[in-house]
């Protein structure tokens, strides 16, 4: 099946993850297409308002649209493509959701300076705000496998990118930030277990993201052991 709709992606990009796990959950064929956000090409520029990833190319009878941030192209799909529901139905708990998914974002904030810092007192602040943070969802949890119990849902789609960040982080210090947390800990297995966020981004992931935080001379590579 030729694939109708087209990704404009970053390899490491926690966003364009979002986007590519729910395309994945709908069982929706698509294309992908890689940019270096470094160089970002000429044709990007003309189609990306905010110059930032993911894109989304919807076919159109003339021409096509584009769509862009990774909640509107997640909404966007839930509104119009087939397959597993991944909002609730009920619009109070589906409010609460978006609530929950900002939150996401504002942890992927966080995540940026811990990741990209040279300075150990700003890592360990922020690693104190991440800790909170993923406490504070866990309060939200409950028996899982994901957020929502047994339904896959949006706010699974972005937390998915976010956990595995520390898939790498782990191999490089003991951070602390789970110690503890026993749901957030079950949720973050389940989420790394499922097909569609194995899919989201290529089997170089781990090394990309250790060039870049090489590239960046984080003092995360650097900190050793981080006392928990």
């Amino acid at each position: 099946m030729t694939a109708s709709l087209t990704l404009i992606s970053h390899h490491l990009c926690p966003y364009v993850q979002r986007a590519a796990i729910a395309l994945h959950e709908k069982g929706v064929p698509f294309e992908r297409i890689h940019i270096d956000l470094a160089n970002k090409p000429d044709w990007f520029l003309k189609i990306s308002p905010l110059g930032k990833v993911p894109l989304l190319r919807v076919p159109q009878d003339k021409g096509e649209a584009i769509l862009f941030e990774s909640t509107v192209i997640c909404e966007y799909l839930e509104e119009t493509q087939p397959g597993a529901k991944l909002h609730p139905a009920d619009p109070l708990t589906r409010a609460r959701h978006r609530g929950w998914m900002e939150f996401g974002s504002s942890i992927l904030s966080d995540l940026w300076l811990y990741e990209t810092t040279q300075d150990i007192e700003t890592l360990e602040a922020k690693r104190s705000v991440l800790k909170t943070k993923f406490a504070t969802i866990g309060a939200e949890l409950g028996d899982g496998p994901y957020f929502a119990g047994f339904n896959f849902s949006l706010v699974d789609a972005v937390f998915a990118p976010i956990f595995r960040y520390f898939d790498v982080f782990d191999t490089i210090a003991d951070h602390g930030i789970f110690d503890g947390l026993l749901r957030v800990t079950a949720w973050r297995n389940a989420l790394a277990a499922r097909p569609s966020v194995k899919a989201a981004v290529t089997d170089d992931y781990a090394e990309r993201l250790m060039a870049f935080l090489e590239k960046h001379d984080a003092v995360l590579l650097k900190a050793g052991k981080i006392a928990a």
